[in-house]
C-alpha cells in the first residue's frame, strides 16, 4: 500500500511515524490502536480522511492559487486584515465541490464504523495538521472538531468545514510566526467512534506536572459532558495529581483532589439545530467529583502506558498531554486523543529559573496559576473575541475564557487571566507555550480588575496565582545546577505548603528536614479535629453551617480530615521521594487550635499557649488523643495507601522521657509503629530538658532535630513573641551553642540521627558554620537560603578537610 496516496487509512494501519500522511492527531491514534489496545489502554476505533486528500482536493478543484492571492501581503499584527483574508481562504475551500471518488471514499468508511458500531452511529470529526502536535510547535486548538455527527450529509459537511479550519484567523497567524510554509502543511481528518461522555464525564490528563515539569506525577483534569469544555476553558474543571512511582507498585497515590466548580456541561442535543449544546449542572453534582477514585487512578495508569510506550520509542523520557472520557452507557473509560507535552519536555533541567517578587499590592483576585512567571501591565479587559484588535502589545489579557480565536494578540501580552478554565484549557497550553504568566479560572477577574488598571500578575507563588494592583518589582533568579557543589553535611528543606513542593524538588537538596502541618490543617481542612469527631454536640448553628459545606459528599466528617490531611503531607513526600521527609506533628498552641472552625468549643483559654498544651503534650492526653488519632490515620494513608515509606514523623515539645514514651505508646496504638515498613520517630529537641537528658530521650526515639527557635526562647527566658525583649533573643548566644553542640556529640556518639531545623541556619551563615564543625548530620533551610548556604557549607568542608 503506499499510504501517500490513499483517500482512508483505518487506525489500525497508523503508526506513529504516519504524521507526514494523516497528521500528530491521527498517527498517535493508530500508534496507541495498534501497540496499547492490547495493553488494556481503550481506544476508540476509527479511520483517518488523508492529507491527500485534501492535497487531492486543492489539486482537483484548481484552489491553491486563489488561496496565495489571498493570502499574499498578509500582516498579522492587523487583525481587521488578518480577519479579511482568513475569511476568504475560508470560504474558497467551503464552496469547493468535494470530489466524487473523495467523498464516496469517506462514505463507505463510515458506513464500515457503523457496521462496527451500529446503525447511524455517531462520531467526532477532528482535523489533524501534518505539522500539528510536534515538540517544537503544539497547534493547540488551531483546527476545528466537530462532535456528534451522524449520517453522509453531515459528516462530508464537517470534512468540509474541517478542510477549511486549516486557514482559521488564528492558524493562519501561527503558522507565520512558527515560520512555516503554508502549503507544506496539509489537513487530514480523523473520524473516531464517539464516546458518550455527554452522559457522564471527560477531561485533559498530562503525564508531567504542567506548572513544575515535575517528572512524577500525572494531572487529571475532567469535568462533566463532553470534553470541548475542558479542552476550550469554559469550566473550571476537577484536577487530582497522581504519584507514577508508587502507582505502578500496585499502591493507590492520589496525592492531590481540587474540586472545580463545572457550571455547564456539554451534552447531545436532539432538536436537529445542532449536535451539542450546553446546560447547567445541578448545583448538588458541581459539589461532587465528576469521576471516581477508581477512574482516576486507571486513567493515571494509561497515562503511565502511554508516556512509557512513546518514551521508549524516541529513546528518551518524552511527557504525553492525552484526552480522556467516560461513557455513561458503559461505564467504560477511554483515550481519545494523546500528543507530546511541548513545553518542559524542551526545558534545561541544569538550570533553575526563579522569579520572585520584591514588593507588596492588594491582591485584586485569585485564580490558579499557569507556569511560574510573573507579569506586569495594563490590564485590558476584552469580553468578545471581536474586539481583539483594540489590544496592544505589553497589556495584560483580561477575559472570560480564550479559545484559539485570541491567539493573535495572546502573543503580544504581558500575561493572561481568565474568569474560566483549568491547568489544561487552551488559555493554559498556549500561555506555557508562549511564556507568558497567566491566572486562570478566577471566577471575577473581569469584574475585579478595573479597565487600563496598573496589575501584577504573580505566577510564582504555587497552585495559587494573584493578580496585584500595580506594577510590582521582582527579579529573575537564575542557578546553574550543574557547578552545585557534594557536601557530606546533608542539606534539606523546610516545606510548608504542599502546593510549592513541585516547584521546591528542582532545587539541590537532602530531602526535607521538616515538614509543617499546619498549614495544610489551616488551608485545606480549617475545622477543627473535634468538631468533625464531635459534630452532634455542636452548639452553634453557623458553624454545623459552614462545616456541612466544607465536608459536602462525606457522612463520616472524620474522613474528610483524614483524606485532606493526607493528600497535603503525601503531595509533599511524593514531591522529594525516594529522598526523606520528616514530618513534624501539629504543633498549634491552643489559641491557633481555638481559630479553626468549631475550634473554641474544644479549647481552654491560656494566659501563655506558648509553653502551655501544645506539641507533645496534646497527643496522649484524654482531651485529645482521639484527634491526634486522626493524624495517624492521614499518615498511615500516606505510607500504607500511597507507599510513599519516606515520610517520617517527628514530635515537637516534648517536655519529659515519660512523656516522650507515652507519646510513642499513643502512636503504637493508632497503627503508627516505630520501625514498621522502616518508620523512624524522631524528636524535636527544642527544650534544655532534651538536652540535659540527651541520653535517654535518645533511647525512645530514632534521633533528634534542633528547633533553635524554641530553644533559644526557653534558654534564655525570652518569649519569642514579645517585641519589648527582642533585643535579647538571639540563637547565638553561647548558652545556646553549648547546649547545641552539647547534643549533637550525644547523638553522634549514639548513632543517632541529629539535624537542625530551626531558623537559625537560614537566617545567619555563620551559624550553619557552628554546627557543621560540631559534626551535625543535617541542616534543613528555608527554600530560598538552601543554594547559598549549600556553596557556605562546600567551602567550609572543604577547609576542614571533610570529604563529602
Amino acid at each position: 500500500m503506499d499510504k501517500g496516496k490513499e483517500f482512508i487509512l483505518w487506525f489500525d494501519q497508523l503508526g506513529i511515524e504516519d504524521v507526514p500522511f494523516v497528521g500528530g492527531k491521527n498517527a498517535s491514534l493508530g500508534e496507541m490502536y495498534r501497540n496499547l489496545n492490547p495493553k488494556g489502554v481503550n481506544i476508540p476505533n476509527g479511520f483517518a480522511v488523508t492529507a491527500y486528500a485534501y492535497r487531492y482536493l486543492l489539486e482537483k478543484a484548481g484552489l491553491a492559487d486563489n488561496i496565495r492571492n489571498a493570502l499574499s501581503g498578509l500582516d498579522t499584527t492587523n487583525m481587521d486584515d488578518l480577519a479579511e483574508r482568513g475569511k476568504k481562504v475560508r470560504d474558497i475551500i467551503l464552496n469547493a465541490e468535494l470530489p466524487s471518488e473523495l467523498s464516496s471514499s469517506i462514505c463507505e468508511a463510515y458506513d464500515n464504523i457503523c457496521k462496527q458500531y451500529g446503525e447511524n452511529t455517531d462520531v467526532a470529526v477532528r482535523s489533524s495538521a501534518t505539522a500539528e502536535d510536534l515538540p517544537d510547535a503544539s497547534f493547540a486548538g488551531q483546527q476545528e472538531t466537530y462532535l456528534n455527527i451522524c449520517g453522509h450529509d453531515q459528516l462530508l459537511s464537517a470534512c468540509r468545514r474541517c478542510f477549511a479550519s486549516l486557514f482559521t484567523n488564528r492558524a493562519i497567524s501561527y503558522r507565520e510566526d512558527k515560520h512555516f510554509d503554508h502549503f507544506s502543511i496539509g489537513l487530514s481528518i480523523g473520524v473516531q467512534k464517539m464516546v458518550r461522555s455527554d452522559l457522564a464525564s471527560s477531561g485533559v490528563m498530562f503525564s508531567i506536572d504542567t506548572e513544575s515539569g515535575f517528572r512524577d506525577a500525572v494531572l487529571v483534569t475532567g469535568a462533566y459532558g463532553l470534553g470541548e469544555n475542558v479542552v476550550q476553558g469554559a469550566v473550571n474543571p476537577d484536577e487530582f495529581y497522581v504519584f507514577k512511582p508508587t502507582l505502578k507498585t500496585g499502591f493507590r497515590p492520589i496525592i492531590s483532589r481540587k474540586l472545580g466548580t463545572k457550571r455547564i456541561k456539554m451534552i447531545y442535543c436532539t432538536d436537529g439545530n445542532k449536535p451539542t449544546k450546553n446546560v447547567n449542572v445541578e448545583f448538588n453534582d458541581r459539589k461532587r467529583f465528576c469521576v471516581s477514585e477508581d477512574d482516576v487512578l486507571t486513567l493515571a495508569r494509561w497515562a503511565c502506558v502511554i508516556e512509557d510506550h512513546y518514551s521508549e520509542k524516541a529513546g528518551r523520557f518524552k511527557p504525553m498531554d492525552m484526552e480522556w472520557a467516560k461513557d455513561g452507557l458503559t461505564g467504560q473509560l477511554f483515550i481519545v486523543q494523546a500528543r507530546p507535552e511541548t513545553v518542559h519536555s524542551r526545558k534545561d533541567a541544569k538550570r533553575l529559573q526563579k522569579y520572585v517578587l520584591k514588593g507588596h499590592g492588594s491582591v485584586i483576585a485569585k485564580g490558579k496559576s499557569v507556569g511560574e512567571k510573573i507579569g506586569s501591565g495594563k490590564a485590558h479587559i476584552i469580553k468578545d473575541v471581536h474586539n481583539i484588535s483594540e489590544f496592544q502589545k505589553g497589556e495584560v489579557l483580561v477575559t472570560e475564557m480564550t479559545d484559539p480565536d485570541w491567539e493573535p494578540i495572546m502573543k503580544i501580552a504581558s500575561a493572561i487571566v481568565t474568569n474560566r478554565g483549568g491547568r489544561t484549557c487552551h488559555a493554559a497550553i498556549i500561555s506555557r507555550e508562549l511564556g507568558i504568566p497567566c491566572v486562570v479560572g478566577c471566577v471575577d477577574a473581569t469584574e475585579r480588575v478595573n479597565e487600563g488598571q496598573d496589575v501584577t500578575v504573580d505566577c510564582s507563588q504555587g497552585d495559587d496565582g494573584f493578580i496585584y494592583e500595580g506594577r510590582i518589582q521582582y527579579v529573575i533568579e537564575d542557578t546553574d545546577l550543574s557547578s552545585m557543589p557534594k557536601t557530606k553535611t546533608k542539606i534539606m528543606m523546610n516545606i510548608a505548603t504542599p502546593e510549592q513542593a513541585f516547584e521546591q524538588s528542582f532545587i539541590p537538596n537532602d530531602g526535607v528536614g521538616l515538614a509543617r502541618e499546619e498549614f495544610i490543617i489551616n488551608s485545606y481542612i480549617k475545622i477543627h479535629p473535634k468538631a468533625l469527631l464531635y459534630y452532634d454536640t455542636l452548639h452553634n448553628p453557623d458553624i454545623r453551617r459552614q462545616i456541612d459545606e466544607l465536608t459536602f459528599g462525606y457522612s463520616d466528617k472524620k474522613q474528610f480530615f483524614i483524606d485532606k490531611l493526607s493528600e497535603g503531607i503525601g503531595r509533599i513526600a511524593a514531591a522529594f521521594y525516594p529522598k526523606k521527609v520528616i514530618l513534624r506533628l501539629s504543633d498549634f498552641k491552643t489559641n491557633e487550635y481555638a481559630n479553626l472552625i468549631g475550634g473554641r468549643q474544644f479549647e481552654p483559654a491560656e494566659d501563655n499557649p506558648m509553653i502551655g498544651w501544645r506539641g507533645a503534650s496534646r497527643y496522649y492526653d484524654d482531651n485529645y488523643k482521639d484527634a491526634f488519632g486522626l493524624e495517624c490515620s492521614a499518615i498511615l494513608k500516606v505510607r500504607n495507601d500511597m507507599g510513599l515509606t519516606n515520610l517520617e514523623v517527628m514530635i515537637p515539645f516534648p517536655r519529659t522521657v515519660v512523656e516522650a514514651k507515652k507519646v510513642v505508646s499513643t502512636m503504637f496504638d493508632y497503627g503508627l509503629r516505630k520501625g514498621e515498613n522502616g518508620l523512624r520517630i524522631i524528636g524535636m529537641c527544642e527544650i534544655p530538658a532534651n538536652v540535659i537528658l540527651a541520653e535517654e530521650f535518645l533511647d525512645v526515639f530514632d534521633g533528634f532535630s534542633i528547633g533553635t527557635n524554641d530553644l533559644t526562647q526557653l534558654t534564655l527566658g525570652v518569649d519569642r513573641d514579645s517585641e519589648l525583649v527582642a533585643r535579647v533573643y538571639d540563637e547565638r548566644n553561647d548558652a545556646v551553642k553549648a547546649l547545641v553542640k552539647k547534643v549533637i556529640e550525644v547523638a553522634n556518639k549514639k548513632g543517632k540521627y541529629i539535624g537542625i531545623c530551626g531558623q537559625a541556619p537560614s537566617d545567619y551563615p555563620e551559624f550553619a558554620e557552628f554546627v557543621v564543625k560540631c559534626g551535625i548530620q543535617s541542616i534543613s533551610l528555608n527554600p530560598d537560603t538552601v543554594i547559598k548556604t549549600t556553596l557556605a557549607v562546600a567551602e567550609l568542608e572543604k577547609k576542614l578537610g571533610i570529604n563529602p
